[in-house]
């Protein structure tokens, strides 16, 4: 199983957004029985919190539901568990490399490191902007399944040669 976790500060905007959308992905692909996806956040802030409102609202759209979903934390043994773990901005690299420490930094990425311009996602809560922090996060998740599909032996042995990725 190939697995997969989402970090941000809070895991109540940017990071269960990814999740759920990267799921969604995957499920619609007939690959949910290969991956695990999470998300956690590098604070203790929101933790038993909520997806955030508009969040929610911006995934509704797309039939994606979050129900059940609430902020965790991540934990330094997630390092071990995962064989990607992606952040949304260099706070959140930063705060990664804290928690897991500064020789385990192989598995950690921003989203956005595979696209075609890499780049920081926006931080909703305080931007406001859930239209666009959904297309950089949907933009993400479709070049690391990419990614993932060209590059990880586990998918390779599986399914030998790549799946379609637009099905």
């Amino acid at each position: 199983m190939i697995k997969v976790l989402f970090l941000c500060h809070g895991n109540i905007c940017r990071s269960p957004m990814a999740e759920f959308v990267m799921k969604d992905m995957v499920e619609k692909r007939g690959l949910s029985d290969l991956f695990f996806i999470a998300s956690a956040a590098t604070s203790t802030e929101e933790i038993g919190n909520p997806v955030h409102y508009g969040t929610r609202q911006k995934l509704k759209q797309y039939g994606i539901s979050v129900d059940g979903k609430y902020a965790v934390q991540v934990k330094k043994r997630d390092y071990e568990k995962y064989d990607y773990i992606f952040g949304m901005d260099h706070w959140n690299m930063r705060n990664m490399r804290l928690i897991f420490g500064p020789n385990r930094t192989k598995k950690l990425h921003l989203l956005l490191d595979f696209s075609k311009n890499p780049r920081e996602i926006a931080d909703p809560w305080y931007t406001g902007d859930f239209d666009l922090t959904y297309r950089d996060i949907y933009e993400g998740c479709e070049t690391v399944l990419e990614y993932i599909m060209t590059h990880d032996s586990m998918y390779r042995k599986k399914y030998g040669k790549i799946k379609e990725i637009n099905q």
